[in-house]
């Protein structure tokens, strides 16, 4: 006779213990890899632009953010088939293989090399990213939106740190024989590894596995047992600020077979104005940020020494990346009490404060850091908000397929815009391209001020 030692589907647990366990391993794999992600991101379009070139500096930030859109779809697979777990330590590790090859690439000057390991270091921002969605899976519905901007946040003490690292790593690895500019991937190499294993050792039990566990035990849905499992059975009231919808019109839940596939996500979320909105929200933030921020150090570069701009980068997109996570916690609390589409519509207003301040900036750099701090702070309120509405306006079953493609889309948007920024600034210039940044933003203001139909199947089910 077999013995079954798995952990039975009754046992109790306790979630609230639990979800502040998963918070606390969270928020520190994010310090690693904030780190990494960030030092790495400072000095790339410095690193393309002198091997091949201002306009291709654009292209290969851009690389790395298709990487991790890419990424998004089968890490999203290994999620949804075996949890957080794996599927964020194969992201890392992938992440540290694209930082290893842009280092070989520095020291060869081989362009597809480099751009290929950009394409692969976008892996350590997709397990960045991805984290967040962790920190919802056991969390209560009127906290949801703080739990996960908790993640975003501790991303601020790695992300904000790095820049500065970036010219003391170059030093010390350029005493190891390593090209200009390439130390930095080396670190941010190290930093995914150890992000990684972290994960593999301490992330247990699993957020996401130990939420469905809970929500097949309790068919009535009661909001003790886990908020996962109550959220999948019941319908919370939507915080205030949001869409009330009256009787909403039913769409049939897929099966867990059936979510796995970004295909029934994406019938889903076209079928909810909610979850549209929070795709929206995540998307073209991220778009907008990584549009101006990509070009900004080639932008200082015209105006400052070669021998000073690094510590000038390092110091504009400190406070840039502060803006991002710092306020994070306290963007995630508005959105808890004021609602989702409020808190997007700030952010929507935050973002062309911020294209009109950086734009009209010339060569003042206090006043460039001005604008990239508002950029920060855009981007973070269309991040947690619309990532929280996406999370909570989608049946349990495809929510990490939902998850996946809002990722998916967010990292395409972003490529897009890397992409053709370093081809704008060559041609127009930088005040040309937060112009276009702004205008970029229009579709998503129309969208969170569209009133929501009375029946749309806005919440989950």
């Amino acid at each position: 006779m077999a013995t079954d030692l798995s952990t039975p589907a009754t046992a109790p647990v306790d979630v609230a213990s639990l979800q502040r366990r998963t918070l606390r391993l969270l928020c520190s794999t994010q310090v690693l890899g904030g780190i990494g992600v960030t030092i790495g991101f400072a000095v790339g379009a410095l690193l393309v632009a002198e091997i091949a070139g201002t306009a291709a500096a654009g292209l290969a930030q851009s690389a790395a953010v298709v990487g991790g859109a890419l990424l998004a779809v089968p890490i999203t697979r290994i999620i949804t088939g075996h949890g957080r777990r794996p599927g964020l330590a194969v992201a890392y590790g992938v992440g540290a293989l694209g930082g290893t090859l842009i280092v070989v690439a520095a020291a060869t000057r081989w362009i597809p090399l480099l751009f290929l390991g950009m394409l692969l270091f976008g892996g350590g921002s997709a397990a960045n990213l991805q984290a967040r969605y962790a920190a919802v899976d056991l969390a209560a519905p009127a906290r949801r939106a703080r739990h996960l901007s908790l993640v975003v946040w501790a991303t601020t003490v790695g992300a904000v740190a790095a820049p500065n690292f970036a010219a003391l790593a170059d030093r010390v690895t350029g005493g190891w024989g390593l090209p200009a500019l390439s130390g930095p991937f080396a670190f941010s190499a190290v930093a995914f590894v150890l992000a990684a294993g972290v994960l593999l050792v301490r992330l247990r039990p699993d957020p996401l596995l130990t939420a469905r566990r809970l929500a097949a035990a309790v068919p009535d849905g009661p909001g003790e047992v886990g908020p996962e499992a109550a959220g999948a059975r019941s319908t919370p009231a939507p915080p205030p600020g949001d869409p009330v919808t009256a009787e909403p019109v039913p769409v049939p839940a897929p099966s867990a077979r059936r979510g796995a596939g970004m295909r029934a996500a994406w019938s889903v979320v076209r079928a909810r104005p909610a979850a549209r909105l929070g795709v929206a929200a995540v998307a073209v933030g991220h778009l907008v940020m990584v549009a101006v921020m990509a070009m900004t150090p080639v932008h200082l570069r015209e105006f400052h020494p070669v021998d000073e701009v690094l510590p000038v980068v390092g110091l504009v997109l400190s406070l840039h990346i502060a803006g991002m996570y710092a306020l994070a916690p306290v963007v995630g609390w508005l959105a808890d009490r004021l609602g989702r589409r409020v808190v997007i519509l700030g952010g929507v207003g935050t973002l062309l404060a911020a294209c009109a301040v950086a734009g009209t900036a010339g060569h003042h750099t206090p006043r460039l850091v001005v604008g990239l701090v508002l950029l920060g702070l855009g981007w973070s309120a269309t991040m947690v908000a619309g990532s929280t509405l996406l999370s909570e306006s989608v049946p349990d079953a495809v929510r990490p397929s939902a998850q996946g493609l809002s990722d998916l889309l967010m990292g395409l948007a972003g490529a897009l815009a890397g992409a053709v920024s370093g081809f704008v600034v060559q041609v127009s210039g930088y005040p040309v391209l937060t112009l276009l940044a702004a205008v970029a933003v229009a579709p998503l203001l129309a969208l969170a001020l569209r009133p929501v139909p009375v029946g749309a199947p806005d919440e989950e089910d």
